[in-house]
């Protein structure tokens, strides 16, 4: 009976652990801002920096990335990248919803929120939904010493060929180790998630940052060489389980908070 007891304790003692890891999993929204004209920008990066990451914070989100292509001067399509941390997924939608009853929103994105068909602030807005990895369940602050203007934020997005090698890959970052290897080889990870929602799937997407654009390339050399590297490339369960592997550099805007 004694036995019995300490196993059912046990395994409820395993379960709430399992429980509070589930509740410790953090929810990424990331917004893509596609645009053209410099007056987009300027509506844009208004809104953002006076009204969208206040009332973030205000709502007690504090650590809000808005990233810019590093090349993104010279692109047709100019992009800006939002990542907002939330707790349950269902805190996007509300959080969003409520945004245009804020007072301080109204009064501080005038000319975003009253822009026209004629004059819009944007071309459109690319959205996805974003669960944290097993193994990396949360947002990460990097350590960075370098300036803003040198960092490079480097976003991962692998598409499979199907659901089961895309779990694959998921497992391959979690159980395979790779996040451990990520991790030891000091990327500064910002996070790594599954894709829950959005217009590439099924893919996961991943944000490591860097020094320097010399300092990636040292990090990543010394990924490709690394030993636990060439294990995972040799194992045949995940064999060809990425069909796509879209890379951006990035650059955090003025107001970002990382």
């Amino acid at each position: 009976m004694k036995y019995i007891f300490v196993a059912v304790a046990l395994f409820f003692s395993m379960f709430s652990i399992a429980q509070t890891k589930v509740k410790n999993k953090d929810y990424f929204e990331l917004k893509v801002y596609e645009y053209k004209t410099s007056e987009q920008e300027r509506m844009i990066d208004q809104f953002l920096s006076q009204a969208y990451l206040p009332y973030l914070h205000k709502k007690g989100i504090k650590q809000v990335g808005v990233f810019t292509n590093i090349a993104n001067d010279t692109s047709i399509v100019k992009k800006i990248f939002v990542l907002v941390p939330h707790k349950n997924i269902s805190d996007i939608p509300m959080i969003n919803k409520a945004m245009f009853a804020d007072v301080d929103v109204a009064k501080n994105a005038k000319d975003y929120l009253d822009a026209t068909s004629e004059q819009p602030a944007f071309d459109r807005i690319v959205g996805y939904v974003l669960e944290g990895f097993r193994f990396a369940p949360t947002l990460m602050i990097p350590k960075l010493k370098s300036s803003a203007s040198q960092r490079v934020y480097e976003l991962r997005s692998y598409e499979s060929a199907s659901e089961k090698k895309y779990w694959k890959k998921v497992e391959m970052f979690n159980e395979g180790g790779e996040i451990d290897l990520f991790a030891r080889l000091n990327f500064n990870a910002v996070f790594y998630a599954e894709v829950v929602s959005g217009p590439t799937m099924p893919n996961l997407m991943y944000m490591t940052s860097f020094e320097n654009m010399e300092d990636r390339n040292a990090h990543w050399k010394a990924f490709s060489n690394d030993p636990k590297w060439k294990e995972l490339l040799s194992m045949k369960e995940y064999e060809k389980t990425v069909s796509k592997n879209v890379t951006l550099f990035l650059r955090a805007k003025s107001y970002s908070d990382y």
